[in-house]
C-alpha cells in the first residue's frame, strides 16, 4: 500500500467508522511509511555535517515533497504534525518529544507501546501517546541507554541511564518483563526548585529554611530519608545550596542528576558491567576514591549499600557536612536500614558498634513524604542525640501533623515545632549563624 493509499485508509476511517484507535493505527502506519521512505532518500552522511537547525529544515523540506510527490490530501495541521512527529523520530526520542518538552509532567511511564502514563501535579493520568509497536518502543529505549554509554539487550534487560537534561531512566525489557518493554522518565526540572519554592507550595515554614540555612552553613551531616517520588533529590539540591561556594564538593550517584550551583563541584557517576560482566563500578568505590580527591563534602545521592559504612567513615573522619539520601518510610526506619546496610559491607561490627558509628556520623534525619493529594512536605526533621542503651535516640525538631482532608482531597494538617531545643544549637552558634530560641516555639502553627 503506498503512503496515498495509507492515508486514504486513514481518513476513511476518520470520516465513516469514526473509530479513532483505528485512524491513529492507520496514521501511525503512514508515519513509519514515511520514515522509512525519507531513509531511503537521505544521504546519512551530509546530514551529519548540518546542525540540528538545518537538519530539521532539510527534513522538513523533504516530507512536504514526499507528501506533494505521492498526492497526499492533508490540510497545514496535518503537515505540520506529521512533520513535527517525523523530526522527533529521527532526531529525540520519538513520541516522548511532546512529553518530554511538557513542563507539568514529571514522571513518565511507559507500560509497552501501547499505553503510556505521565504524573502531572502528583496524579497518574493516562495519554493518547503510543509508539507504533514494541520494537518501536525498543529502538527508542536503545537510543536513550546508547548516548550514555549503556547496553540493554537479552543478556543485560535492565539498564539505569539519563538524559541529556539529566532525568533519570530506568528500562527492563523481555524476558523479565512479560508483556513487553517498560520504560520509566523521572523528570529532571530545566530549573530546579529553590528554597522559595518550596516555601510556596507549602513545602515546609519559614523557621525550617532557617534552621536548614544555619546546618548547611555549620557543616552538619544530614540524611535524607522519603519514599519513591517524595522529593528526596529536590530537597538534597536545596540543601546543597546552602553549603558556601568556597568549598570542595564531590557527588556520587548512580545516575548524574544533582544540579549543584557552586563553582567547585566535581561529579562522579557509577558504571555497570560490560557484556563480558566485568568493569563494574560501583558507589563503594566511588566513595572510597572520594576520599582520595580532597573534598570539603560528600554527596551520595543515594546509599542503599555497603557503600553506606564507607559514608559513616567518611562523616566522622573530617568530612563534615556531607549528605545522602535513602529510601524509608520514617526516621526510625531510615536508622534501621542504614544498620542492615552496613552489615552488607562484610565488617564485623557489633550491633551496638555499628549504632554508634551512626551515632557520630549522622546529626540529623530529615522525613519527606507525598502526600494523598500529591503535595511533597517536609514532615518531620529529627535529632540524633545518642545512645540510650542499645537504643539510639531522637528528638523531634519540627513536624506536619495531617488532620484529614477536604471535599476536594486536598490534605488538611499544619506544621509547627515540637518545643525541643536541639543539641545542634551550640554548633550553629559556633560557626556565626545562630538562629533565635523563638525558631523552636510550640506555640506557632503554621497550616
Amino acid at each position: 500500500m503506498s503512503l496515498r493509499e495509507r492515508l486514504s485508509h486513514a481518513d476513511d476511517v476518520r470520516s465513516n467508522n469514526g473509530l479513532p484507535g483505528l485512524a491513529a493505527a492507520a496514521y501511525q502506519e503512514l508515519k513509519k511509511s514515511m520514515h522509512q521512505t525519507i531513509l531511503d532518500r537521505i544521504d546519512l552522511e551530509r546530514l551529519k555535517r548540518l546542525t540540528p537547525e538545518q537538519f530539521k529544515h532539510e527534513l522538513a523540506l523533504l516530507v512536504q515533497r514526499i507528501i506533494e510527490e505521492e498526492r497526499i490530501v492533508l490540510n497545514q495541521h496535518e503537515r505540520h504534525n506529521l512533520v513535527l512527529d517525523i523530526q522527533h523520530e529521527m532526531l529525540g526520542f520519538g513520541p516522548l518529544e511532546p512529553l518530554l518538552a511538557d513542563p507539568g509532567v514529571s514522571d513518565i511511564l511507559v507500560n509497552t507501546a501501547a499505553r503510556v502514563y505521565v504524573e502531572r501535579s502528583g496524579k497518574l493520568e493516562l495519554t493518547e501517546t503510543t509508539f507504533n509497536d514494541n520494537a518501536h518502543l525498543m529502538k527508542i529505549i536503545e537510543k536513550i541507554v546508547s548516548r550514555v554509554g549503556r547496553r540493554v539487550d537479552e543478556s543485560s534487560p535492565m539498564v539505569d541511564a539519563r538524559l541529556p537534561d539529566g532525568s533519570r531512566v530506568n528500562a527492563i525489557i523481555p524476558p523479565l518483563a512479560i508483556d513487553g518493554p517498560i520504560l520509566s522518565i523521572r523528570r529532571f526540572a530545566v530549573n530546579p526548585l529553590s528554597i522559595e519554592n518550596l516555601l510556596d507550595y507549602r513545602s515546609l515554614t519559614p523557621p525550617m529554611v532557617e534552621v536548614l540555612k544555619a546546618l548547611g552553613h555549620a557543616k552538619i551531616n544530614i540524611l535524607i530519608s522519603g519514599g519513591t517520588g517524595s522529593g528526596k533529590t529536590t530537597m538534597l539540591n536545596v540543601l546543597s545550596g546552602f553549603i558556601p561556594g568556597h568549598e570542595r564538593i564531590v557527588t556520587i550517584e548512580d545516575a548524574a542528576e544533582l544540579a549543584l550551583r557552586q563553582p567547585h563541584v566535581v561529579r562522579l557517576e557509577t558504571r555497570p558491567p560490560n557484556i563480558e560482566g566485568k568493569g563494574e563500578v560501583n558507589q563503594r568505590s566511588l566513595v572510597r576514591n572520594a576520599l582520595r580527591m580532597r573534598p570539603d563534602r560528600i554527596i551520595l545521592g543515594e546509599v542503599r549499600g555497603p557503600e553506606a559504612l564507607d559514608m559513616l567513615q567518611a562523616m566522622n573522619t573530617g568530612h563534615e557536612g556531607s549528605l545522602a539520601t535513602i529510601h524509608s518510610n520514617t526516621p526510625r526506619d531510615a536508622l534501621s536500614r542504614l544498620e542492615n546496610m552496613v552489615g552488607m559491607a562484610g565488617v564485623n561490627l557489633t550491633p551496638r558498634a555499628t549504632r554508634q558509628q551512626i551515632c557520630s556520623a549522622v546529626t540529623v534525619v530529615m522525613q519527606v513524604s507525598r502526600l494523598t493529594d500529591g503535595t511533597r512536605k517536609l514532615v518531620s526533621l529529627q535529632e540524633v542525640t545518642g545512645m540510650e542503651g542499645e537504643v539510639i535516640a531522637m528528638h523531634e525538631i519540627f513536624r506536619f501533623e495531617q488532620k484529614g482532608v477536604d471535599a476536594q482531597g486536598r490534605v488538611q494538617g499544619h506544621f509547627y515545632a515540637t518545643g525541643v531545643r536541639p543539641r545542634f544549637a551550640d554548633r550553629l552558634r559556633m560557626f556565626g549563624v545562630a538562629v533565635p530560641d523563638s525558631v523552636f516555639d510550640p506555640d506557632k502553627i503554621y497550616e
